[in-house]
């Protein structure tokens, strides 16, 4: 026996509750080689220093990153390349900090799984345990032993990597300091 509804706002109702209405949710994409990437890739916000004067001891350098609600997946690392600059600026890893928020707007802190540094390559890698979710803003605090000697600007290509054991690093960005001397520097 069929029914027939007596109006179309009647039948609309009728289709409409058979149907489940699921929100979309953002999916990481994997490539046809099983690379996991992001959907929405996140962005390096803000780059800074505590301290700009060279030879300077107790500076930390902010960056904060940006991981858009529809990013797909989680942040799991990032990585930070220095490019540019004459000194190779060596850093104190057990003092690597991170919490959801700005510098000038911190939230609670983040935990971190691993800080390692590769002398050859320049790169310090920020692993965090568990992974930051999409839809935070954060920043991580890097604390170098001293200031580089040389004044000038030093730049740092910024990587951000979905979990997984293959991914793609989607690159940010340059953070970019500027340290000075004194005038005859």
């Amino acid at each position: 026996m069929l029914i027939r509804p007596k109006s179309l706002a009647a039948a609309t109702l009728a289709i409409a509750s058979v149907f489940v209405i699921i929100p979309e949710i953002a999916r990481g994409v994997q490539l046809r080689d099983g690379t996991i990437s992001f959907v929405q890739q996140p962005r390096l916000v803000e780059a800074t220093t505590t301290l700009k004067d060279i030879n300077a001891w107790g500076a930390t350098y902010y960056f904060t990153i940006n991981l858009p609600e529809k990013a797909g997946e989680p942040l799991q690392t990032v990585t930070f390349n220095q490019h540019e600059g004459v000194d190779n600026i060596r850093f104190d890893l057990e003092d690597t900090r991170a919490f959801v928020g700005t510098r000038r707007n911190k939230g609670e802190n983040i935990a971190l799984g691993s800080v390692t540094r590769d002398k050859k390559t320049r790169t310090v890698t920020v692993v965090f345990n568990p992974p930051i979710t999409p839809g935070k803003t954060i920043t991580i605090g890097l604390r170098p032993v001293q200031n580089p000697f040389s004044s000038g600007v030093y730049l740092f290509g910024v990587k951000a990597f979905p979990p997984g054991e293959k991914t793609a690093g989607q690159f940010m960005g340059y953070g970019r300091l500027q340290f000075y001397g004194d005038l005859f520097d």
